[in-house]
């Protein structure tokens, strides 16, 4: 085993306390967007969100407390790259959206979209992160399973998620970001 269990809990505690964070900060960006006019949607789907991300740090850890399968560590050490990778993308589009940025989807009327940064690129980058995180975690300790299942369950909500989302961005929005692809930038051209 590439990562030993007592490493792994550690990266699933920063994990938690991560997701903290980010609940506290979008609470607090929740507050000035609403000052500021803005308007919440989708308030039933993001409590999904919250449970089916809870729900994916538990996996991750009971996963880890049974595993037994040998699993190559060379596929270990590049989970461990993606998800760094994943963490430079998400703080990227938070430092990039400020006090725009948000778990919820809350929408400030007759606002310019952000496009700089991350958003060059592609539409959703911090959503790109979250589908390279639900990947690359159970592979750092070798659960295959638990990272088919949620890759496969994160693919469902993100894309209910993302119409949500991006009709209630509206016009503005579409024109924008018409010609920018959701999750993986062009390289050429």
């Amino acid at each position: 085993m590439v990562v030993s269990r007592r490493i792994y809990f550690g990266l699933l505690a920063v994990l938690v306390m991560e997701r903290l964070f980010e609940l506290w900060l979008s609470r607090r960006n929740k507050q000035r967007a609403l000052s500021r006019g803005g308007v919440e949607v989708g308030t039933g789907q993001y409590r999904v969100m919250v449970a089916f991300h809870t729900l994916f740090i538990i996996a991750c850890a009971v996963g880890a407390t049974f595993r037994g399968l040998w699993f190559p560590p060379f596929l270990s050490v590049m989970a461990w790259v993606g998800e760094a990778g994943a963490q430079a993308i998400r703080y990227w589009s938070v430092a990039t959206l400020g006090e725009r940025w948000n778990t919820r989807i809350i929408v400030i009327p007759n606002t310019l979209p952000v496009m700089s940064g991350p958003y060059r690129y592609i539409r959703h980058p911090n959503y790109a992160a979250v589908v390279i995180e639900i990947a690359c975690i159970p592979l750092i300790q070798g659960l295959l399973i638990t990272a088919a299942v949620f890759s496969t369950a994160n693919a469902i909500l993100l894309a209910f998620r993302i119409n949500l989302e991006e009709r209630a961005l509206g016009n503005l929005y579409q024109t924008a970001f018409c010609e920018r692809p959701r999750f993986i930038p062009r390289i050429l051209g």
